[in-house]
């Protein structure tokens, strides 16, 4: 009897081990070498307040504003004047506060079937196109291919990233501004500050199902074991970054989807950015784009790959990134 368990458990090792294998030659086959960000013709402008267009500026170029805003959105023209009208409510107050700060809100519509970019560009007309750009996708690239291109036209010394759903109220940017702070000296100038609900865990596992509950601890654990040590919450979509740190990041991120934040702060604890988590203030809103099981089924198959590829060398980080 205990030589047919000892048997068994060797098959099972055996069949782990091969499975391993071939998920890991799957990962590796399959894999892109290196990011590569193909920008169609239409995306490289944007139109001023006049409706004319414009040329782009590079986050290579040095910067000439103290914050960026960049807002994903995708079939967001319900939620978006919320957001819009609190963000830019802040920021003009603060600009009366203070004349030496200045900002420019970069909304990234990210291939919508409805009039988001009609939405946003409403903004533009309002406060000029300084102040407020709209870059419309011509195909829908995922919530972190949308984020890198904005990121990447972005002129801020500063650049945060904020959800168009409004969920964290944006007046905490100061939280995360002051936990960037506090990181100095930052090596290179690079630093990164990440909002988090993790404090408001008792909370939401109260109001969610047992099955939703389940799954958020799984990607936990996920996210610990195979890329992220010392982050609770990673997916939060309020971050702040030093334009270096967001060059840094997103020029090496492969994944353009719901996992990518996994990735970018896999990217930073390679690159050893100092990294600080901030709670801040949020609340769930309806119409989120995730579909519970297979979003997350999705997000559990791409860390999984995140890690394998990167082992295997099929993706690999350079100390030094050169600019492109």
């Amino acid at each position: 009897m205990s030589w047919l368990l000892l048997q068994l458990a060797v098959l099972g090792v055996a069949l782990a081990a091969a499975v391993l294998i071939l998920i890991s030659f799957v990962a590796f086959i399959t894999a892109t070498k290196m990011p590569y960000l193909h920008q169609h013709e239409e995306e490289r402008f944007f139109l001023n307040a006049r409706g004319q267009k414009e040329t782009l500026p590079s986050i290579w170029d040095s910067p000439t504003k103290r914050l960026s805003v960049v807002v994903p959105s995708y079939n967001e023209e319900k939620r978006l004047p919320v957001m819009m009208d609190e963000a830019l409510g802040y920021l003009e107050e603060r600009q009366k506060q203070d004349p030496t700060f200045t900002y420019e809100v970069i909304v990234v519509d990210d291939g919508s079937k409805d009039q988001t970019s009609k939405v946003a560009f409403k903004y533009c007309q309002n406060y000029g196109s300084d102040k407020v750009r709209v870059i419309t996708l011509v195909k829908n690239r995922g919530k972190g291919g949308a984020i890198r291109m904005g990121i990447f036209s972005s002129r801020g010394e500063k650049i945060l990233m904020a959800d168009a759903d409004g969920a964290t109220k944006f007046p905490d940017v100061e939280k995360l501004e002051k936990g960037l702070n506090d990181l100095q000296p930052w090596p290179e100038q690079m630093a990164i500050a990440c909002g988090s609900r993790a404090h408001l865990e008792k909370e939401s596992i109260a109001q969610r199902s047992y099955f939703r509950t389940l799954l958020m601890y799984g990607f936990h654990f996920l996210v610990w074991f195979l890329c992220v040590k010392g982050i609770r919450d990673t997916q939060c979509g309020f971050k702040l970054f030093t334009r270096e740190a967001a060059s840094r990041t997103f020029s090496s991120l492969h994944i353009e989807r719901w996992a990518f934040d996994v990735e970018l702060l896999y990217i930073a604890q390679f690159f050893k950015i100092p990294i600080a988590e901030i709670a801040v203030n949020w609340t769930e809103i309806e119409g989120s784009k995730l579909v519970p099981f297979w979003s997350w089924l999705q997000m559990g198959k791409d860390l999984l790959f995140i890690r394998l590829r990167y082992l295997t060398g099929a993706w690999r980080l350079e100390q030094t990134k050169k600019k492109n």
